[in-house]
């Protein structure tokens, strides 16, 4: 294998490593409020309601 072929894929395989690297750093968790949880909850039941009335 020629040198180039060689620093062509090590360059690619650098950049997929640094941007997952990337995304786990900027990932962040949601930081909800308790009215905000019972929402989803809330529309959470009514999807599965809906969900099992259509079977």
């Amino acid at each position: 294998m020629s040198f180039s072929a060689i620093l062509i894929i090590f360059i690619t395989l650098a950049m997929i490593v640094g941007g997952i690297m990337v995304l786990k750093k900027s990932a962040k968790k949601f930081n909800l409020t308790d009215e905000q949880l019972k929402d989803i909850e809330l529309r959470k039941k009514q999807q599965n309601e809906k969900d099992n009335h259509n079977k």
